[in-house]
């Protein structure tokens, strides 16, 4: 269990493999911040890839030589193509996208000639941490990526948080499949859906987790709401991942969580050999960069 991302930073520190994160469109301030906070906290080692002269001049306002840097001059819409190149000859470990379109950064992710494909669903897995009143990071899934996913693309969703856990060193997660009600309702697709998600776990056909559902927000995170609504669950309270049923509940609880709340998130693209860190490109240099302290802590880890 992680309370926070600085005890992500620590456990990362803890880890001897090396991580070297490919940036493509690094040509971007945020960024650049982002990856030399994280170059100078022993977290991960950036190599710059994108427009040079921007690179060195956003560098040099760090008050950073240039020269003491991995920069790769990369023309307009072939950067996440030189990443992706510098994962597949070794020298990278993490992807991560700057200042390109996502489409862009997917596209040689996904590309057949790449190799970079796993055959697994590739899904959004983000951490919030300082989320209020609850005692620990909070993984929640998808919001950006899986639109309005499928019984069987969920499992993929599952599978994926769960994997992004135990590679992060989490042994058996707790997961709740979220709808607007506690009970199976044919006319609720949310409903009938995580009820099979629980009964697949069960089963162990979803393994190393824990799921548990349908459940609505306040019961899967106060375990007083749940006793007072007569659900029985151990686990209330307690849960490490949220699954939402669509993009729509994903992307509003997250703005909910961020806008209002003021919790702190890191999220990482799975599905793919590597992590893939995938955030907006309007985000803060410390969401991108806890976002590679996320990442760096998965990098080279099997299961």
């Amino acid at each position: 269990m992680y309370k926070n991302f600085d005890e992500v930073v620590a456990a990362v520190k803890q880890r001897e493999i090396e991580r070297t994160v490919a940036i493509a469109g690094a040509h971007d301030a945020p960024v650049v911040e982002a990856a030399l906070r994280a170059e100078q906290q022993d977290i991960a080692i950036p190599i710059f890839v994108g427009h040079g002269e921007k690179i060195k001049d956003i560098l040099r306002s760090f008050d950073r030589n240039p020269s003491d840097y991995n920069i790769i001059d990369s023309p307009e819409n072939t950067e996440a193509q030189t990443a992706v190149d510098l994962v597949k000859d070794g020298s990278a470990n993490v992807l991560m996208k700057g200042l390109i379109e996502t489409r862009d950064m997917l596209h040689p992710v996904v590309a057949k000639a790449n190799d970079l494909r796993t055959g697994k669903l590739m899904s959004h897995v983000v951490f919030f941490s300082n989320v209020p009143n609850y005692h620990k990071l909070l993984v929640a899934t998808d919001g950006g990526m899986v639109m309005y996913p499928t019984l069987e693309e969920k499992v993929g969703i599952v599978e994926n948080a769960v994997e992004a856990m135990r590679k992060m060193g989490y042994k058996m997660p707790r997961v709740a499949v979220l709808a607007a009600i506690e009970k199976v309702n044919p006319k609720m697709r949310a409903t009938v859906e995580a009820a099979e998600l629980k009964r697949m776990n069960h089963e162990g056909l979803i393994q190393h987790c824990i799921v548990e559902g349908p459940l609505s927000y306040d019961v899967a995170m106060d375990k007083a709401i749940a006793h007072h609504k007569g659900v029985d669950c151990e686990y209330c309270g307690d849960f490490d991942a949220l699954i939402l049923p669509d993009i729509d509940a994903g992307n509003i609880l997250g703005k909910c969580l961020i806008v209002t709340a003021k919790a702190e998130m890191g999220g990482v693209i799975m599905g793919a050999k590597v992590p893939i860190v995938l955030t907006s490109r309007g985000s803060s240099a410390e969401e991108k960069f806890f976002s590679i302290a996320v990442a760096s802590l998965m990098a080279g880890q099997t299961l």
